[in-house]
């Protein structure tokens, strides 16, 4: 109780202090042990996080610890970093398939994207074992980005107007095999790569979906897969990739306009503002968006430099702005 106490009053302290986020002490399912307690404890992790050489990030997943996990586009590799060190290594070796976007759970299972391999995969990050591999698209598929809900991963498709769940049971059990949504009404597919990075709204009731060649950010029904446009005031979101949500803040990360887009939400999702546009000289087509403490942590996926064997990747930590 006495920690706790401390807690809030650490919290409310910081909310006054100007440029301070407040929800910057603790994440939800952080242990005590391993929270970030003061921002200055966290300004002091590396800032830049080096990869190994042509390991090809893409997606990014960091739970309560100061730990990121990383998938590899070139092999499906899993790579874990200690944000306190920098200092990594492969926990999890790929199927020779990409690993795109990434999401952990607290039962310690990395929820994983495929790409073109058309599936998705669950893996114990403890073990670095395959709990399950769910084959989720049958001809040309680019299975994206994963969201966790409270009872579904959620994964979306770049090349098909489908979302696939994998509805999660009692305890977070898993399915044993993922049911196919189709995506109808506003969002329209058409070439190149459209839907992208996905995310819920703030209130937890809809998915939000962006598709990276309109630009646009569109609100999804779980239950149908009917769409609606997002009224972002004629904001664009070209080259929308990864989407983080932060209370009613959404960052979408603009992969080669070198670019994270703050918008500030209604509760319902359905319109928002775009309050900032975050950029940083160390950025090189960054793919995504994870989050520890005040911290927001983007892999350089370098997309417009031809990967080779020694090829360098980083991770790069930048302070994220007060929330509006």
């Amino acid at each position: 109780m006495r920690s706790a106490i401390l807690t809030t009053a650490l919290c409310a302290l910081l909310a006054t202090l100007p440029g301070t986020p407040a929800q910057a002490v603790m994440r939800p399912g952080t242990s005590a042990a391993t929270r970030p307690d003061t921002l200055a404890q966290v300004a002091t992790l590396p800032g830049t996080i080096a990869l190994p050489n042509g390991f090809r990030p893409e997606g990014i997943a960091i739970g309560g610890r100061p730990v990121a996990y990383l998938g590899s586009l070139a092999n499906g590799d899993i790579y874990r970093a200690d944000l306190r060190t920098g200092q990594g290594a492969v926990v999890s070796k790929g199927p020779g398939t990409p690993s795109v976007g990434l999401k952990l759970d607290s039962r310690n299972r990395l929820f994983v994207s495929g790409g073109t391999a058309g599936n998705a995969r669950v893996i114990d990050v403890r073990t670095g074992a395959v709990l399950k591999s769910y084959p989720l698209a049958t001809g040309a598929s680019f299975v994206n980005d994963v969201v966790l809900t409270r009872d579904a991963a959620w994964f979306t498709d770049s090349t098909n107007p489908v979302l696939y769940k994998l509805p999660l049971g009692r305890h977070g059990t898993l399915p044993d095999q993922a049911v196919s949504v189709p995506l109808t009404g506003a969002i329209q597919y058409t070439t190149g790569n459209n839907a992208n990075g996905i995310a819920p709204t703030p209130d937890r009731k809809s998915l939000l979906i962006v598709q990276s060649n309109v630009g646009k950010l569109f609100k999804a029904d779980p239950a149908t897969g009917v769409t609606t446009e997002v009224n972002l005031g004629g904001e664009s979101l070209v080259n929308g990739d990864g989407l983080l949500l932060n209370g009613r803040t959404l960052y979408v990360v603009q992969n080669r306009l070198n670019t994270v887009t703050v918008i500030r939400l209604t509760a319902d999702g359905s319109s928002g503002q775009v309050v900032n546009r975050l950029t940083d000289p160390r950025f090189d087509v960054p793919s995504t968006v994870a989050s520890f403490g005040n911290r927001l942590y983007l892999p350089n996926a370098r997309f417009t430099t031809t990967p080779a064997p020694d090829t360098t990747y980083t991770v790069n930590a930048i302070t994220a702005p007060r929330d509006h």
